[in-house]
């Protein structure tokens, strides 16, 4: 098992919150999780709501609920029946102690949290990202290996690159043809693989739907705009907006697109090992969605209440994320090169938003000064760099 960071935060809500809701997307661990907590827990009750067996316990929910209010109840895949939500809230105020349920959602983000609105003050969120780079050894060649068959474990710990490169490709197919239609969602599979390839070729660009629409074949653009919307909420797609400061610039308004996942993206893409990446157009691209996925996992764990966007002008002038919490500002710029430099641009930016702080994410083997407030960071350094004051 891969020790991960989550599970010391996961614990830390359980001993706070009435109700937690554990947000990834399948087979990124958090079952394991969950059963490790639950083996803390004597008695705790499990249910898995894709079998019918245990989705007929819930027939009754709040007598089932009620009968085991001194017992950590365990609802996985949760997303499978929303509706509980509203049966939760009375039972939680029937017996507000910390830790009373855990549940597992792998989709549908959005959709849960509309659904868990009516337990306000009784739940708390939590997101299991895919492996990070902090929960790998120290080395290049681990933070190359999690970079190219991405964090799923199953992936990541496979035998070789083919298993792993395998496994992606029946995890992709699995997830189009089984888990959208469990979340009724009726898009042709087909449509949505095209799409989800598509933006694995366009990883880090502004969202066009319009033009993305007419390399689909022709489809319309609200369309496209409905296929982002199911795989954002899917948790496979990150929609990174803009920040728009009032500058008196022409600032670009369209979200930037990435695939969440890196092994993902190879394996769309057809890329099975680090000589056919590196010799890809998509190398940079790649590199930067991963690193922006190590961001976000640092910021929701060090700064939760803080925003993640990127700025940039009609006339090219760009930072790749921009951290905003109240009227902090930090930013991040992104560069795949063991020797980084910036241009223009990046000062350009910095000068514009003027942020407490900024840094250059590479991979490099140590941390060092690259200006005044301006780091160079290697990957591993992230989330020591945001906790700083």
């Amino acid at each position: 098992m891969i020790d991960r960071r989550t599970q010391a935060r996961l614990a830390e809500r359980m001993a706070r919150a009435p109700a937690v809701l554990l947000l990834g997307p399948r087979q990124v661990g958090k079952s394991t999780l969950a059963h490790a907590m639950a083996a803390s827990r004597p008695g705790a009750v499990m249910l898995d709501l894709e079998r019918a067996s245990d989705r007929a316990q819930l027939a009754e929910p709040e007598l089932f609920f009620a009968r085991h209010r001194e017992q950590l109840v365990v609802l996985d895949e949760v997303q499978l029946m929303p509706e509980l939500f509203s049966v939760l809230r009375p039972e939680i105020d029937a017996q507000r102690r910390p830790g009373r349920f855990l549940m597992l959602g792998s989709a549908s983000g959005e959709l849960l949290r509309q659904k868990s609105e009516s337990l306000a003050g009784r739940i708390s969120y939590l997101e299991l990202p895919p492996v990070l780079a902090l929960e790998q050894p120290d080395n290049l060649s681990a933070l190359q290996q999690l970079w190219l068959r991405g964090g799923f474990p199953l992936s990541l710990l496979a035998a070789d690159e083919a298993a792993s490169f395998g496994w992606r490709q029946d995890f992709i197919e699995s997830f189009l043809l089984r888990d959208l239609a469990q979340m009724g969602v009726k898009v042709a599979a087909e449509s949505l693989h095209r799409f989800w390839r598509m933006q694995a070729h366009l990883q880090g660009q502004q969202f066009n739907a319009s033009a993305l629409g007419a390399s689909l074949g022709g489809l319309a653009h609200t369309t496209v705009a409905r296929y982002l919307d199911t795989l954002v909420d899917a948790l496979m797609l990150r929609r990174l907006e803009p920040v728009l400061p009032n500058l008196g610039k022409r600032l670009i308004k369209s979200p930037k697109v990435y695939v969440r996942d890196s092994g993902l993206v190879h394996a769309l893409l057809g890329l099975q090992d680090l000589d056919a990446l590196q010799g890809h157009p998509i190398v940079g691209m790649s590199w930067e969605g991963f690193v922006i996925e190590q961001v976000a996992a640092a910021v929701a764990e060090v700064m939760p209440d803080a925003q993640l966007g990127y700025y940039r002008t009609a006339a090219g002038t760009e930072l790749d994320v921009v951290i905003e919490q109240g009227s902090r500002r930090l930013g991040l710029e992104i560069k795949f090169s063991a020797a980084p430099t910036v241009g223009k641009g990046f000062w350009q930016a910095l000068a514009d938003l003027q942020p407490e702080r900024a840094a250059v994410v590479a991979p490099v083997a140590r941390r060092y000064p690259l200006k005044a407030a301006v780091d160079v960071l290697p990957v591993r350094e992230i989330m020591d760099w945001l906790a700083e004051t």
